[in-house]
């Protein structure tokens, strides 16, 4: 049982690969395109020059460094004290399954509410998790 948490936790960097292949996806072809120059590919110039669908890809990447690494933590944490059940694999997909919604929706049509509800829930499963966990543990 305590391996079934890996499921997850591996859809989710299988996640960060394909919105990482996607960003590059969008953004090679507009810097060709449009014949960026180096000086131009600072961190800060190609965010001002970039599209809403080149900038929004890689605006999602950052995304997924930041709270996923509370779920990559708990679900490590959870496999080494033994602690997976069926509720931890339960609340884990729902987390990699809002995320992945929240990927799609924050790369293509990106519409503000929708994509904020699907993290809210996603970011609820991932505090669950947590908050069990600590329950449990103390």
């Amino acid at each position: 049982m305590a391996e079934s948490i890996f499921a997850p936790f591996l859809a989710m960097i299988f996640l960060t690969l394909v919105v990482w292949l996607y960003m590059y996806g969008r953004r090679i072809p507009f810097i060709v395109r449009n014949k960026l120059r180096p000086e131009q590919l600072t961190p800060l110039e190609l965010a001002r020059l970039s599209p809403p669908t080149v900038s929004n890809p890689s605006d999602n990447l950052k995304n997924l460094f930041e709270m996923p690494t509370v779920f990559y933590a708990l679900a490590l944490y959870l496999y080494v004290t033994k602690e997976v059940d069926s509720t931890y694999v339960a609340a884990a997909w729902i987390f990699v399954g809002f995320r992945a919604l929240h990927s799609l929706v924050h790369c293509t049509v990106n519409i503000v509410i929708l994509r904020f509800w699907l993290y809210f829930v996603s970011t609820a499963a991932v505090w669950f998790i947590a908050i069990r966990a600590a329950i449990e543990f103390f």
